[in-house]
């Protein structure tokens, strides 16, 4: 009865005042990305001005055109989209394992008030360490290799997943905990059809942080233990002062963040209408 009422609902049609608002809000939206358009325009165009014009060091700072040429030279090699392959590849990895790994032990800390009240000062102070002091350590432990990048990345992320998670798997609403209960449910009941479903829109919002989080690990690894990666370009590219290497690879990062980002979003944008349709 409810959906049938949804749906007549979605079908009638728009008032006037309706349709002026929402072709209120389409101008502003294109508004809003225009203007960033042009800010992002007018900083290249500067940035250009200022090298070719003798105001910055071109050799220092680089510039958009010595940028494009370094990126065409690379491509044509094949060498930047090796180095971006790779360092995309560990930070899904990474990031795979740390939506895995943090929803598991999250159900744990749930499901056990014992082994929370154990665990969470212990993941509390992990969470609050800084992770690049890790990196040495996990060279050392692990190796140069693969492993020790993808743990990099993990480690950022995890401990802070796992404590949102946990939180927001506390706060669920009690009454729809107590009415499986009232209905002979049990826990596995109150995880599978109020705690799982009702976190959906924070574990979505955890991961779009998260990837930029792993990303950033990732890189981390890369700079102490790699010999392949954006995060080894841009440390082998600061030593031999090939800094337009540097400035590339800080772009295609700044590009690879807004990607995953987007997809992220995406995902929660189609969630949340599947959410609303119910």
């Amino acid at each position: 009865m409810n959906r049938t009422c949804n749906n007549e609902e979605k079908n009638k049609p728009l008032t006037l005042s309706q349709q002026d608002y929402l072709k209120g809000l389409r101008r502003q939206q294109n508004r809003i990305r225009a203007i960033r358009i042009l800010i992002f325009v007018l900083f290249l165009l500067l940035w250009e001005t200022a090298v070719r014009a003798g105001w910055i060091d071109g050799f220092i700072f680089s510039s958009p055109s010595r940028i494009v040429k370094t990126f065409l030279t690379m491509w044509n090699d094949g060498t930047i989209l090796a180095h971006t392959g790779i360092t995309l590849a560990e930070t899904l990895i990474s990031f795979a394992l740390v939506v895995l790994l943090g929803v598991g032990c999250a159900v744990l800390l749930w499901y056990s008030n014992t082994l929370s009240e154990i665990l969470e000062p212990y993941f509390v102070i992990l969470n609050s360490l800084p992770k690049s002091a890790l990196a040495p350590l996990l060279i050392v432990w692990l190796g140069a290799n693969l492993k020790s990048i993808v743990v990099s990345g993990i480690s950022v992320a995890l401990f802070g997943t796992i404590l949102n998670l946990y939180t927001g798997f506390r706060e669920m609403d009690p009454d729809k905990i107590k009415l499986i209960y009232t209905l002979q449910g049990t826990k596995k009941d109150v995880l599978l059809k109020v705690i799982l479903p009702g976190t959906l829109p924070l574990l979505i919002s955890v991961m779009k942080v998260n990837i930029g989080l792993c990303l950033v690990g990732v890189v981390i690894g890369e700079f102490i233990g790699a010999r392949e990666g954006l995060g080894y370009l841009i440390i082998y590219g600061s030593q031999v002062f090939k800094l337009d290497w540097v400035i590339l690879s800080i772009v295609i990062l700044c590009a690879i963040a807004m990607l995953l980002y987007a997809v992220l979003n995406l995902l929660e944008k189609k969630c949340m209408r599947q959410r609303l349709s119910r």
